[in-house]
């Protein structure tokens, strides 16, 4: 029995094992295939980021280009504006001279006048001009450190972002690598289990072997009697009719019944005691008494009880139980109405009624709890 329990623990324990080690390895994938997405995704995202920030960089130097191109514009819009302010300094440095020379007269002086105004207005403008562009050149400048606050800002989630990468790649080796020392663990327990399952299947068929020994002799008491006795071949045992040794009720031995049971109790008893196979594994002969169900079970268990007594009190006068030592083998028991003949499940009332012969062989209850152990399994 203990060895029965002991050997359920340890299957217990190699399935439980065997099911920690198939889960670990199940949350090892879902870890690894969780860490490898979630890559994927942040690869693609950065990707996406250092396209637009390909694109604002592009868009910039577009801006920068105008803004050269504004600027080129300005400077020859002041180059032109000195160059009238030189033209204009000229002129009326010339008029100056023409006025202190000669008296100019007044339709003259309205034309450089008019021609004066004309070229302030057109100052003015060129002024105006001037402002806009300015305006103009502060906005780009405006826009463009914008611009490059965002790149930095880009550039600084790059950083952020392949740090964070790298140490998913570093915790992904990792894992990797913890992975494979569970794998090898695994691989080599796998080789240490079969090696005791191996084992385990030698021992096996040895302890079938010794467990079959019940089967060895029941084939040997067979092959000994013959067709002199017929004999359960289950359990080897030898049935007798109570109807043919007792009266109804009584547990008195007939007088004419005697040379029967003692013809069949020599034939039976002398195949087990005088067979060199069967004899050094004998431990006790049972004289077992049955009844059938009619009447109460504390009535019938002393009635199955005197009739198993009255049988092996005779058995134990005869000769023969003296010239093999039987006394100390044999034994006898009542059994009531407990072991009652079925035949589809109903009672056999006449089969019930009945004495058993049997015998028990040395060991026979632990190779039997072996037995079904090793066919539980």
């Amino acid at each position: 029995m203990f060895s029965r329990k002991k050997s359920e623990d340890d299957s217990n324990f190699w399935i439980s094992y065997a099911d920690l080690m198939a889960g670990l390895l199940f949350v090892f994938i879902l870890l690894i295939g969780a860490i490898v997405s979630k890559s994927i995704i942040l690869k693609s995202d950065l990707h996406q980021k250092e396209e637009r920030l390909a694109a604002a960089e592009k868009d910039l130097t577009g801006k920068e280009g105008k803004l050269n191109q504004l600027n080129k514009m300005l400077r020859e819009k002041l180059a032109y504006i000195e160059a009238q302010d030189e033209n204009l300094s000229s002129k009326e440095r010339e008029l100056k001279q023409t006025y202190g020379q000669l008296s100019m007269k007044e339709e003259q002086v309205k034309k450089l006048n008019k021609l004066l105004l004309e070229a302030n207005t057109q100052r003015d403008i060129l002024s105006n001009k001037v402002v806009v562009v300015q305006n103009l050149l502060e906005e780009t400048k405006i826009e463009k450190k914008k611009s490059e606050k965002e790149l930095e800002d880009y550039k600084g989630k790059v950083v952020v972002l392949s740090s964070q990468l790298s140490d998913v790649n570093r915790t992904v080796a990792a894992r990797e690598k913890e992975m494979l020392r569970l794998l090898n663990a695994l691989d080599e327990k796998e080789t240490n289990y079969n090696k005791i399952v191996e084992n385990l299947q030698k021992q096996k068929a040895k302890i079938k072997n010794l467990t079959g020994m019940k089967v060895k002799v029941i084939a040997a008491l067979k092959k000994e009697l013959g067709e002199q006795i017929s004999i359960d071949p289950k359990n080897g045992s030898l049935r007798l009719s109570s109807n043919i040794l007792f009266d109804k009720g009584s547990a008195q031995l007939k007088e004419e019944a005697k040379a029967s049971l003692k013809k069949a109790f020599e034939e039976y008893i002398g195949a087990l005691v005088t067979n060199p196979v069967i004899k050094p594994h004998l431990d006790k002969i049972i004289i077992e008494g049955h009844t059938d169900s009619d009447g109460g079970y504390l009535y019938n268990l002393d009635l199955s009880q005197r009739r198993a007594f009255a049988v092996m009190n005779y058995l134990l006068t005869l000769d023969f139980a003296e010239k093999y030592n039987i006394k100390p083998l044999i034994t006898a028991s009542g059994r009531s109405y407990l072991d009652a003949v079925k035949v589809n499940g109903v009672e056999d009332k006449e089969a019930s009624r009945r004495i058993e012969i049997k015998f028990r062989l040395k060991n026979e209850d632990a190779m039997h709890e072996i037995e079904k152990v090793l066919d539980a399994e």
